[in-house]
């Protein structure tokens, strides 16, 4: 039933936004309809489980509009997607065979090579190589309300490269994914349209490259970049001071865009809050509307650590996953390494990840981050969020209704709620307030972090702040 199955999906995307059908059913596949069961594919337990929970009644709509009749839906994992898994999960990262000879080679942060090769004397860098690590991609990434924005805008990328969000910029802090999102584009266009050249570089590479260019008079660093049809540049914010570069990756840029090639950046701000950056470049880089990437709520944290898990062949039982996503909420960097610490610790013991939260040594409360937010007091809070908008602790716990000492009070709120998991009763107590009031100012932090990038970014900057020393 192909004819039937794509007016389901119509009927799916006239009752969900585009987003949601972007990030949820695009991968949405038939599979059979036997004996009253539809049985439907989907990449991984993400987005199972986001459709079970969030869409359902979509797909129930949708069916019944088209007449389709059944006594059950099953939604399983695409056993394509599940191999594809199994493969990223022993990839590692080769240089092309039968090079030239003559190579030497400028490692990058993912092992990607900055190859250069020797042709009758000249040497001349090569682009044979993508820079893209294999085991980036979606169907291992995580979504949720942190950046289904992003995930969204993304496949609008890999649909119409060079077209739609051009260039691709998205921002956030360290260690939430970016890397990862920005490579699982690459690897997907890369897939889609073998024939179009796809390169990803650190800036730190590009910079690097591009000094060992003018010091050894190599040939062909130009040609290199401005020759991709998608060109990928993680860690923009460290061009800072590096101006010959930054005018190079300029008229890299307006190569590369007046061509409709497409171009993605990833940095931790945003490029006119980066000191040093030229205000031209940081105009170009604003143009395709930059995405934020936010830190996960707990729910995407534990469908994290789940996914994490289930790549790595690892069990891990819900007590452990909870106890982890409740504890770890500095980046996701941060929550793949304590759970890699957990199962190495329960290994090494012969137990149960969950029976490390048990003992009476203390084991699961050896990681300085959990550490930190278990011992983080509410007038450490304040102390932080006061310090970081230039007012005194004393302005926020006082009653002047001022909009600068209003709008930090109501942030101090929002985190003790958020990050140390105080009821507003317990944090009306704090500042002498009804609870109310409490439920109100994180309400309209909640409200204002949809649509408010500064204030997300802030928001980054404190819980850093709260949990560094």
């Amino acid at each position: 039933m192909p004819n039937e199955w794509q007016s389901v999906l119509d009927e799916i995307s006239n009752n969900v936004s585009e987003m949601a059908f972007n990030v949820y059913f695009r991968n949405f596949n038939l599979v059979s309809n036997e004996d009253g069961v539809i049985t439907i594919s989907v990449p991984n337990s993400m987005i199972k489980n986001s459709i079970e929970k969030k869409y359902l009644s979509a797909v129930e709509g949708a069916l019944e509009a088209n007449h389709i009749k059944y006594n059950e839906i099953k939604i399983i994992i695409s056993e394509v997607d599940a191999r594809k898994k199994a493969i990223a999960r022993r990839a590692i990262e080769v240089l092309p065979e039968n090079l030239p000879k003559s190579i030497s080679s400028t490692p990058s942060k993912h092992e990607t090579s900055s190859t250069t090769i020797t042709y009758g004397g000249k040497t001349r860098f090569s682009t044979s190589n993508t820079g893209l690590n294999p085991k980036y991609r979606f169907d291992n990434y995580v979504i949720g309300s942190n950046n289904d924005l992003a995930v969204s805008a993304a496949h609008a990328v890999i649909e119409h490269p060079g077209e739609r969000y051009n260039p691709y910029f998205i921002y956030g802090g360290s260690g939430l994914g970016k890397t990862h999102l920005i490579q699982a584009i690459g690897n997907e266009i890369h897939e889609r349209y073998p024939e179009k050249k796809v390169l990803y570089v650190t800036i730190e590479q590009f910079y690097h490259e591009f000094v060992e260019a003018m010091r050894k008079k190599i040939e062909g660093f130009a040609e290199k970049y401005r020759h991709v049809d998608v060109l990928i540049v993680d860690d923009f914010q460290y061009i800072v001071g590096k101006e010959k570069s930054q005018e190079e990756f300029f008229h890299t840029f307006n190569e590369l865009h007046n061509a409709n090639k497409q171009i993605i950046v990833s940095s931790d701000r945003l490029p006119n809050q980066i000191a040093t950056v030229d205000a031209r470049l940081a105009s170009r880089l604003m143009t395709g509307i930059p995405i934020d990437i936010q830190m996960p709520d707990f729910e995407v944290r534990c469908a994290i650590l789940k996914m994490k898990a289930e790549m790595l062949g690892a069990e891990i039982d819900d007590k452990t996953v909870e106890y982890l996503a409740d504890n770890i909420r500095t980046n996701i960097r941060d929550l793949e390494g304590e759970l890699n610490r957990f199962l190495a610790l329960a290994e090494l013991r012969g137990v149960k990840p969950s029976e490390l939260i048990d003992e009476d040594d203390g084991i699961a409360s050896q990681n300085i981050i959990a550490t930190k937010r278990r011992n983080a007091s509410p007038k450490q809070v304040v102390d932080k969020v006061a310090k970081y908008y230039d007012l005194t602790s004393k302005d926020l716990y006082g009653t002047k209704r001022t909009k600068n000492i209003k709008n930090a009070r109501q942030i101090a709120m929002y985190l003790m709620n958020e990050e140390l998991g105080l009821s507003t009763v317990r944090i009306g107590n704090e500042f002498n307030k009804d609870h109310t009031t409490i439920m109100h100012g994180i309400k309209v932090v909640k409200t204002s972090l949809k649509n408010d990038f500064r204030l997300r970014e802030q928001i980054t900057e404190l819980r850093e702040k709260i949990y560094s020393n």
